[in-house]
Parts: structure tokens; C-alpha cells; sequence
């Protein structure tokens, strides 16, 4: 059994408000839950308008299932324009 641990810190350019960014993130969050099957959540920059960071956790069988994961994470990342990717790192356990 491997476990992947995902930080990743976001920069929403767009984000005039609170509202704006959850609005996003939320579908961020929502998007990366129903393509990898993962526990995502946003962890901090909460009270912050233009920055958030979100952490991500995957159990699978193999190293190799969790590296196809984090390529889906970074497309989704990619594919979203509100956002910028800061940081994003990981872990295996």
C-alpha cells in the first residue's frame, strides 16, 4: 500500500472577493474528488482573497496508479484559468 500526499498553493489572479475564490476552488477541489477518488481539501490562505492552498490524499496498490493520478491533478490544474499553480508537492508514505 503507497499513500500520496499532495500540497499544492494557488494564486487566483481573478479573485476579487472571498466569494470569487471559493467559487473556484471549490470547483477545483470538486473536479480533482471525482477524477482521482481522492480526500481534497483546502487547508490554508482561507481568509486570504487570492491564495489557497489545497491538500490532496490517494491510497493505491501501486506507485505507479498514484503517478497517473498526479498527471490528472496537473491538467486539472492546468485546465483552469482563474488559477496559477505556486507549489506543488509531494510525498509517498
Amino acid at each position: 500500500m503507497v499513500v500520496l500526499i499532495v500540497e499544492i498553493e494557488l494564486f487566483l489572479p481573478g479573485a476579487l472577493s472571498l466569494k470569487d475564490k471559493r467559487q473556484t476552488v471549490k470547483s477545483v477541489v470538486e473536479r480533482i474528488r471525482s477524477h482521482c477518488h481522492a480526500s481534497v481539501a483546502e487547508v490554508g490562505f482561507q481568509d486570504l482573497w487570492q491564495r489557497s492552498q489545497i491538500g490532496i490524499a490517494i491510497v493505491a496498490g501501486e506507485r505507479t496508479v498514484l503517478e497517473n493520478q498526479i498527471n490528472i491533478i496537473c491538467r486539472i490544474l492546468d485546465d483552469t484559468a482563474a488559477i496559477e499553480t505556486v507549489a506543488f508537492h509531494t510525498d509517498y508514505v
